[in-house]
This record gives structure tokens, C-alpha cells and sequence, in this order.
């Protein structure tokens, strides 16, 4: 058998770019709006779904970021009030307490075979976006940034960091690994994890003390952690035995180490939504700690007494 001959010599091929995804992005606001303005600027078709009079500012005008770590910068974006076009990916970035009404912007049969990727806080989401849209696309994630909208199209980005855990139980790898390259290209780190609940409960056992606590005292970080270090500490202990109920360990003295790492000034997007008279993600974060205590037997006073609290405090 003979062999071919080597190919002439060539220089080194040009490295093959990412294929160019359209990509939604339901609630472009401090968190959507980066992503949809990051994506834009890395080459990508971005959607923004929202109502009508901020889908005509962004249409217009574009994203406008602020950021240390990205840069300043506008990017152009198209806007709709519903998704009726075919896209690869919609990222679902509003706030749990808007989900609702939100999804009505998105109706099955326009999404199609296009992964469904929430970037919502909480671990009881993703049965209700199964249960609407085809299970083996939906991918909830999870990402770790402080990012505000300031005004329709202007975002500031304000922390030297943001990563993205990728999962979706029931997604096929490829198609994950794909997105995560293309988040990871447009800027944000992203990794694709293979256990779903331990990438939700490892934000949820982060993200309760803090929110509850700052808001129910209205303090940021460093006052709470100080003034009321005895209930943080219940609120860690009570939240890490339930995410071990869950099937994820954690362990409370390093919760406690990385709060007193935050800096000092941080305050939860919790406790910032009840300083501007938003409705709270009390039920998707308090309410959703206290039932699965509940199915799991786990007694937690101290959480349940400061959700009781601000309820009837009208939050």
C-alpha cells in the first residue's frame, strides 16, 4: 500500500473563529444587559426582548457599558417586545418575581430547539421552565458579577470579575460546551459543570444569609456581619444544612470566611431592590430555603423567623 504524499507546505492556517449565534436575552437589565452588549461586541446577533418603550431605546441607541474590567463602550443590539424569529440560545436574566410575565415574550413554539439558559436566583426554577419548554433545553446557570442598570441601555459593571457556571441536567454536553466557549470568548469565564443542583445550591447557600440579613437590618455587608455576626452565622449553619439535605454539602466556616473577604460596602441585590421600593425575590430565596426544609426535616428558626419578618414588614 502506498502512502500519500505530504501536502505542500503551507503557512500556519488563520485560527477558525466562533460561528456567529443569535442569541435573546429576556430582561436586558444590569445583568442581561452586559451579556447582550458583550455578546454584541464579540460579533453576535443579540435580541433583546423587554416592553416596548425600553425595546425602542435599545433599538436606537444600543447598550452603553461602564466597566473597569471591559471597558467602556455601546453596542448596537436589535429589541422586540416577543421573540418571533429563530435564535441559538435565549438567556433568561430578568428577576424571579417578573418570570411570569416575562415568559409570555417567549412562546414555545418561537423558541424552538434554541437552549433556554435562566440566570435566575433560587434552585426552583428550572421544574417550571421544564414543565413549559422541552426539558433538553434548558440549562440553568448560574453567574457571579454586580452589575446594575442605571437607565434603559446604560449598565455599569462594577466587579473585577464575571464567571458563569453552565449546567443543564438534561442538555446534551456539546452543546453546552459550545455556549460556554462563546460566553468565555465575549468575555465572562464560563465553565460547564455536570451537577445542576450543586451549582444551584452552592450560589443559594451564598446568596440567602447575605440577602435576608442585609436586607431585613438594611446595612450593607460589613455593618451586618459585625453588628449581627450571631444571626449570620445561624443563617450560614441553617442554609448549609439544608443544601446537605439537597445533596450538597457546604461547609459553614468557609461561607463565614468569604463574607468577611467581601468588601465591606457590598450590599445584596436584594436588599438594593428594597432601597428603590422593587418587589423582593423573597419567595424565590427565603421561601424556597424554608420548603425545602420543610420536605427535608431540617429545622431552621433563625431563617424562617427573619422571612416572617420581612414579609409582614411588607417586603
Amino acid at each position: 500500500m502506498t502512502t500519500p504524499p505530504n501536502p505542500p507546505h503551507t503557512p500556519d492556517a488563520a485560527p477558525v473563529p466562533a460561528p456567529r449565534l443569535t442569541v435573546a436575552v429576556l430582561g436586558p437589565g444590569g445583568v442581561g444587559g452586559l451579556l447582550a452588549a458583550l455578546l454584541s461586541r464579540a460579533g453576535h446577533r443579540v435580541l433583546c426582548l423587554a416592553g416596548e418603550r425600553t425595546a425602542d431605546t435599545l433599538h436606537t441607541t444600543g447598550i452603553q457599558v461602564r466597566s473597569a474590567l471591559y471597558g467602556d463602550f455601546t453596542a448596537p443590539v436589535a429589541a422586540d417586545t416577543a421573540l418571533r424569529e429563530p435564535v441559538d440560545a435565549c438567556l433568561i436574566t430578568v428577576k424571579a418575581t417578573a418570570l411570569d410575565d416575562a415568559l409570555t415574550r417567549i412562546p414555545p413554539a418561537a423558541l424552538g430547539d434554541a437552549l433556554l439558559v435562566p440566570f435566575l436566583n433560587g434552585v426552583e426554577h428550572p421544574a417550571l421552565l421544564r414543565a413549559r419548554y422541552a426539558p433538553d433545553r434548558v440549562a440553568p446557570s448560574v453567574i457571579r458579577v454586580e452589575s446594575t442598570r442605571t437607565a434603559p441601555g446604560l449598565i455599569e459593571h462594577t466587579s473585577p470579575f464575571a464567571e458563569i457556571d453552565l449546567t443543564g441536567a438534561k442538555v446534551p454536553r456539546p452543546r453546552l460546551d459550545a455556549l460556554a466557549d462563546v460566553l468565555t470568548a465575549a468575555g465572562p469565564v464560563t465553565r460547564v459543570l455536570d451537577d445542576e443542583s450543586a451549582a444551584l445550591w452552592a450560589k443559594m447557600s451564598f446568596l440567602a444569609p447575605f440577602a435576608l440579613l442585609t436586607t431585613r437590618y438594611g446595612l450593607p455587608l460589613g455593618e451586618a456581619r459585625t453588628r449581627h455576626r450571631d444571626e449570620l452565622a445561624s443563617l450560614v449553619a441553617e442554609t448549609a444544612a439544608v443544601s446537605r439535605a439537597c445533596g450538597t454539602p457546604v461547609d459553614p466556616a468557609q461561607a463565614l470566611a468569604r463574607y468577611d473577604a467581601f468588601p465591606p460596602a457590598a450590599k445584596s441585590s436584594m436588599q438594593r431592590d428594597a432601597e428603590a421600593g422593587r418587589p423582593l425575590e423573597l419567595d424565590a430565596i427565603g421561601g424556597a430555603l424554608l420548603r425545602a426544609a420543610d420536605r427535608h426535616g431540617v429545622p431552621v428558626p433563625v431563617t424562617a423567623r427573619i422571612v416572617r419578618e420581612l414579609r409582614e414588614a411588607g417586603r
